[in-house]
């Protein structure tokens, strides 16, 4: 009785005790009166918000847990089935050893109705329950994602193209009520705001995405009052109808007697679960329903997993799983506080093989490298003549081993970039796909040993150039006598007519300038590498996407870079552009234009001047220079005369040998020779080092004179075989010799001339150590652009530093001409 109306009692109060009070024998909760059950009469309702560590009494749980699980237990109530459920999730799936927590009851429910029988034949799925664990041990996980894969192939092009991933959801309320079926993908899974299409982009196959924003708390506050649970189910797609697959679902802030089982990377660990919910905005309500709440709970990271099948060619895959991490935010100021929330998906497969594959290249690759540095060590010891092993050959042999240890990361990891490059982009059926992130790690410390260690073998090219001892005989002879009167007595003295050094500081200035010479111009490269990547757009080649296109779109959503597939697309152009502008620079430019190497070779003929170069103690190269004419200090006519004459073959060929033209070599030559060569240039020398051992009383200009013009006589008669035992033969390097580059006889008593028609004296210039210096730029500009994301940076800061080392070049090796040849370097300009 109500008033003056009549009210007929509830259904539970009368089913209960046949009336309309609750007995004392019956349960009191909800509104309803339940008899008495396997149920504990007195309930946890706290839910403990694990990352404040701060329990709260929710008013949510006091109204409503304990008549739901009655209601479910007794009288298979689906509504009160589900609100249990989401109650469950909205306590993070946690459970424990006692049983009068939400989730507790829940299994209470769970194990007592087994009889019922299971839903769609679903093991998991009690009938009238909402699915919400795989099982109640862990191990389940490795059954539900990697036992069986998925019955569709995905596929990248072609006519049987299929790239679209179509997830639906079945949308519960927080009271248990069935609301709609909704299709995932329109933003009803992904708090940040969004234009359509590029929230749809998540849901193509194969394109890693990945969206991220801050919401304010009292945006959330006010747009979700009341939770919404989704139930995600993968749609099969056939020939003959379409399936739904349950997504599993990993909940990071899930616990089991209050410790964290999910947040590991043991699978064995784990436990799956189902129903995930994006703000709970309710349970942290203590007071009362209507209340503000303490603490609000956000899906923060929502990641979508697919894993694809070892060694398929079909483009099949293991089902998908779904991991949330939720944020607990306790309630202050909304106005002020915010929250960042992430949406991802992300694509994987087992890199154990690459990874084994790549230990084995570098394995080998690392013991040829060592093979070919003690090679180099070897040649280098015969080369300045010493037979100990010291600490200095130990030092060298280190740096060589550094030099080809990069060239061997160079060579995997630009195989590495290409691999992943070309088969990720070209293949038809997904067959591979692309590392994560922090796969690619591992990747990014071998391009940084790549470019240390070609750095150290930079440097030590350089440092070599510039100790490379140079000299320019000078085979001029006066041409006549010239009279000279004597002071004091007034009589005149005939003496030779002196013979001008124009010609040697001429010859000495040009090869100033090729020092720096190189078979790229530096300029056109960083601008060509810039305009393929930026403007052209290969640069989105290195997107974590299957597409191919150059442009894209501003509407479309644009993926993360690949790391691998950066550096991939970058040293393919770098390397690319570099080897066609070697290549129209050795056919084209050097025939019909431009061969500043053979140009010098001819100007030192044309100007009567050789060149001496020892690069090592007892090794270095020798440029024959000598005028067929006998004269080069000429007018000039007769030089046009002798132009002609030569052009007509009317006198000798330019050769050191006669009838013959080779006029660069190879040299290795005796300790003697060195020792007397040392001996001249001494006094010079010992000015440039410690003031100590300096002659004060002597005259700098005099002493380089006289040691000039010493030099000059000395290794004009070596050259004429005028001293038997310091003589020399000319013969041809053995084929295999100039493979390894090491000579195979050691000059004891002769030294030893081999004809050298490549020219190989550029080898302590920069021309040629093209490959050295392409390498090293190419690593430089991939470093630079891994640790910032920035091409244009990359191109700037490359062309920086190889100016900058052009200048160091140029004006140490200035110095270095300037102190060895004896020549001013004033008149090095």
């Amino acid at each position: 009785m109500k008033g003056n109306r009549c009210e007929r009692c509830g259904d539970s109060f009368i089913n209960s005790s046949q009336s309309c009070v609750c007995g004392t024998s019956n349960t009191l909760a909800g509104g309803m009166c339940f008899p008495a059950n396997s149920l504990p009469t007195s309930v946890a309702s706290s839910v403990i918000f694990s990352q404040l560590t701060l329990p709260v009494q929710s008013a949510w749980f006091s109204s409503f847990m304990y008549s739901s699980a009655a209601a479910c237990l007794l009288f298979s109530n689906r509504t009160a089935c589900q609100s249990l459920g989401n109650m469950c999730v909205m306590n993070m799936h946690s459970s424990s050893s006692i049983n009068n927590d939400v989730c507790g009851l829940y299994n209470t429910i769970y194990r007592t109705t087994a009889a019922q029988g299971s839903s769609q034949d679903i093991s998991y799925w009690r009938t009238n329950l909402p699915w919400l664990y795989y099982g109640d041990q862990p191990g389940m996980a490795s059954q539900a994602l990697q036992n069986e894969p998925l019955p569709v192939g995905f596929s990248f092009k072609g006519a049987q193209k299929n790239t679209n991933i179509e997830l639906r959801a079945a949308v519960y309320s927080v009271r248990g009520e069935f609301l709609r079926w909704e299709s995932v993908g329109r933003g009803n899974l992904q708090l940040c705001p969004d234009t359509p299409t590029r929230q749809q982009s998540a849901f193509k196959f194969g394109t890693a995405y990945k969206q991220s924003c801050v919401l304010s708390v009292s945006e959330l506050l006010t747009g979700y009052p009341e939770p919404l649970f989704y139930d995600v189910f993968l749609v099969i797609q056939n020939s003959q109808d379409n399936r739904l697959l349950a997504v599993p679902l990993l909940n990071a802030n899930q616990q089991f007697n209050g410790q964290f089982v999910n947040q590991g990377s043991d699978m064995s660990k784990w436990f799956l679960t189902r129903r995930l919910m994006l703000v709970d905005t309710l349970s942290g309500r203590e007071k009362s329903i209507s209340s503000s709440p303490v603490v609000i709970r956000v899906a923060s990271d929502i990641k979508i997993g697919f894993q694809l099948v070892p060694n398929t060619q079909k483009g099949q895959v293991y089902p998908p799983l779904m991991s949330v991490a939720y944020s607990d935010i306790q309630i202050k100021d909304p106005s002020t506080q915010t929250v960042t929330v992430t949406f991802s998906v992300e694509y994987t497969m087992n890199q154990e093989e690459a990874r084994i594959k790549t230990d084995i290249a570098l394995g080998v690759l690392g013991g040829v490298a060592v093979v070919h540095s003690l090679l180099k060590t070897a040649s280098w010891k015969r080369r300045i003549a010493s037979p100990l092993i010291d600490l200095e050959t130990i030092m060298k042999f280190l740096v060589f081993y550094a030099g080809d240890l990069a060239n061997v990361f160079f060579i995997i990891t630009v195989g590495t970039g290409l691999y992943w490059l070309i088969f990720f982009k070209a293949q038809l059926f997904v067959s591979v796909l692309l590392p994560l992130p922090a796969q690619e790690e591992r990747f990014v410390v071998y391009v940084g040993c790549a470019f240390a260690l070609k750095t150290v073998q930079f440097l030590h090219k350089i440092f070599v150039q510039l100790s490379v001892d140079v000299f320019f005989i000078d085979w001029e002879r006066p041409r006549g006598k010239t009279t000279k009167h004597v002071e004091g007595s007034g009589e005149t003295k005939s003496q030779a007519s002196p013979v001008s050094i124009w010609r040697t500081y001429f010859v000495a200035n040009e090869w100033n300038e090729i020092q720096t010479i190189r078979k790229i111009n530096p300029t056109f490269q960083v601008m060509a590498v810039l305009f393929f990547l930026e403007v052209v757009g290969f640069s989105n080649l290195a997107l974590r996407d299957p597409s191919s296109n150059l442009n894209r779109s501003a509407e479309e959503y644009t993926p993360p870079y690949s790391l691998i597939l950066r550096y991939g697309v970058a040293t393919a152009m770098w390397l690319c552009i570099g080897l066609i502008q070697m290549i129209f620079f050795t056919v084209f430019h050097e025939r019909f234009v431009e061969d500043k190497i053979r140009q010098f070779v001819d100007l030192c003929s044309i100007s009567n001047i050789s060149v001496l170069l020892l690069s090592h103690r007892c090794f270095g190269y020798y440029i024959h220079g000598r005028s067929v004419h006998g004269h080069a200090d000429t007018n000039m006519d007769e030089m046009n005369t002798n132009l002609k004459r030569e052009a007509e073959n009317l006198c000798g060929q330019r050769g050191l040998l006669p009838n013959s033209d080779t006029q660069t070599f190879q040299i290795s030559i005796t300790n003697r020779l060195r020792a007397q060569y040392d001996r001249i240039i001494e006094p010079i020398s010992r000015r440039r080092g410690p003031s100590r051992l300096v002659d004060a009383t002597a005259n700098p200009c005099e002493q380089s004179t006289k040691a000039y013009h010493t030099m000059n006589r000395f290794l004009g008669s070596v050259i004429d075989h005028a001293h038997r035992e310091m003589d020399y033969i000319v013969k041809d390097k053995l084929l295999f010799e100039r493979v390894i580059g090491m000579e195979f006889i050691e000059p004891l008593d002769k030294s030893i001339f081999y004809n050298d028609d490549s020219h190989s004296f550029a080898d302590v210039l920069f021309y040629g150590n093209e490959g050295v210096l392409l390498i090293f730029d190419t690593l430089f500009f991939c470093v630079v652009d891994l640790g910032k994301q920035n091409f244009i940076l990359a191109a700037v800061l490359t062309y920086l530093q190889q100016m900058i080392f052009r200048l160091i070049r140029n004006g140490l090796g200035r110095r270095n001409l300037a102190n060895k040849t004896l020549v001013d370097k004033r008149f090095l300009i």
